[in-house]
């Protein structure tokens, strides 16, 4: 379990294996090497993958994980290259703070930038923030809604409208300049997590309407 807050911005450092098969992938972090262990959960840009190797590096540490066919068909993890950003989260221990949502690391579909729109808010000294709308899969959105939790790339956030298919989310500054956000364009693709009590709600309403 996570809670879709952020701890650290990962880079993926190599990668290794054939699309569609499996692909061991190397993550270059800032964590205490000495914190964690083989089977580790930790959330790389929403899925959650397990530790399978790991040691320390200069700054950090780094750790493998191995994404199976049916992550890199569902997830942008078939597109990571050495290079790409990733937001990182390690998993709950009991009395950690529950800052965001109740998140999984089991991504449902892929969304894709639409709009991004920068806003200032008059001299403000923190940065300017940015509205993005996101365009769900017809079949994931009648699970997003207003004012409702949403977790994109491994961020936990609140849905500001929805439109159908479209949704907007607002990016605050310390969120643009700590997360893979900082970076988002229209046009890129986001592993989208619906939240988990507004999937159990629709199983259970069609489990009534069935019987």
């Amino acid at each position: 379990m996570f809670t879709g807050i952020v701890t650290d911005l990962g880079e993926i450092a190599a990668v290794e294996g054939a699309q569609g098969t499996l692909k061991r992938l190397r993550v270059h972090s800032s964590y205490n090497p000495a914190t964690i262990v083989l089977g580790a959960s930790i959330a790389c840009g929403g899925p959650c993958l397990t530790v399978v190797a790991f040691g320390e590096r200069k700054g950090g540490s780094w750790f493998d994980v191995d994404a199976a066919a049916e992550t890199l068909e569902r997830t942008t993890v078939g597109e990571w290259q050495a290079g790409t950003k990733v937001n990182l989260e390690r998993s709950l221990k009991i009395g950690d703070e529950l800052g965001g949502h109740i998140v999984t690391g089991h991504v449902d579909g892929v969304a894709t930038i639409v709009a991004k729109e920068a806003i200032t808010a008059g001299d403000n000294p923190w940065g300017p923030t940015a509205r993005f709308t996101i365009k769900a899969p017809p079949a994931l959105a009648p699970f997003i809604a207003e004012k409702g939790s949403v977790c994109l790339d491994g961020t936990s956030l609140t849905v500001n409208s929805v439109n159908d298919d479209m949704f907007s989310v607002l990016i605050i500054p310390h969120t643009l300049a700590v997360t893979t956000w900082g970076d988002r364009q229209v046009g890129d693709k986001l592993n989208l997590e619906v939240d988990l009590m507004a999937r159990y709600a629709a199983r259970l309403a069609d489990a009534r309407r069935a019987g």
